[in-house]
């Protein structure tokens, strides 16, 4: 007999840590996770210490929160989460050394089987940088050390690179990008969307001069940096982008800069 397949969801989403239009922006974000109700949120840049991850938490009931903070001067200023629906087995903090960036890991269970999830915010820097390398490296070590053997694994995040980076091609060595595994290829862009907000227009602006000094183009760059990754031991079943609409009265009121990605998931 066959035994049925075991699902689980998840949703990778940076929520922005910025305090301009958190008030509007935190509705469109909780009502569209009430309709996906993931098992898992995976969130970048949450705002400490008002924590906005608790709030999303609260607003949508039934999560555990489990918030990793920035290291050094951004200590209690920022940091990342996992939101869970599912029982939790263990929690675990990597210091990834740079930029006072962390990632951390989750170990939950369901049904009977345990899962191993790893929400990250890697290295920013418009170019492929060498440190993201070796935070990428870092915390494949870490995972090797910290991870059974042909345990369910599933890694996401902001990994504040491009598809044909060397960051990325180091994580597709040992994990499928579940978008891709789904559609052949990632999605169009994850950053920025058309959110407008205090100091946008200096961010369009640096875009527009950075684009032209790496691609010579003054069009705003925009890419794909977010990912879910997933080890043999998973299955995708469907990864799409979510948390991409406007305010249906605003269209310069989008839930973040970024874009969210959802995936289902099956395990071995």
């Amino acid at each position: 007999m066959t035994p049925p397949h075991i699902h689980v969801n998840i949703v990778t989403f940076n929520l922005l840590n910025k305090p301009s239009r958190w008030r509007e922006r935190r509705f469109l974000i909780a009502d569209e996770l009430a309709q996906i109700q993931p098992d898992l949120i995976a969130l970048q840049e949450v705002a400490l210490p008002d924590n906005n991850a608790e709030w999303l938490a609260s607003r949508l009931g039934h999560y555990s929160v489990h918030v990793c903070s920035k290291t050094g001067p951004l200590e209690g200023k920022e940091g990342i989460a996992i939101l869970s629906r599912l029982p939790v087995e263990r929690v675990r903090t990597l210091d990834l050394r740079t930029q006072h960036r962390v990632a951390q890991l989750v170990q939950v269970r369901q049904a009977h089987q345990s899962v191993m999830v790893v929400n990250g915010h890697f290295y920013f820097h418009v170019v492929d940088h060498i440190e993201r390398v070796r935070q990428i490296q870092h915390l494949l070590g870490w995972l090797d050390h910290h991870t059974r053997r042909r345990m369910p694994t599933i890694i996401c995040g902001d990994f504040n690179d491009t598809p044909g980076s060397r960051s990325i091609c180091l994580m597709r060595q040992r994990f499928v990008s579940a978008h891709a595994a789904r559609h052949g290829r990632e999605p169009d862009y994850t950053c920025p969307t058309p959110l407008r907000y205090q100091l946008s227009t200096v961010r369009t602006t640096l875009s527009r001069l950075g684009n032209y000094a790496l691609n010579r183009s003054f069009a705003p760059w925009r890419g794909t940096v977010d990912y879910i990754f997933v080890n043999p031991q998973v299955h995708v079943v469907e990864c799409k982008s979510v948390l991409n609409r406007p305010a249906p009265h605003d269209r310069t009121l989008y839930p973040s800069d970024h874009v969210g990605l959802a995936a289902t998931l099956t395990l071995a």
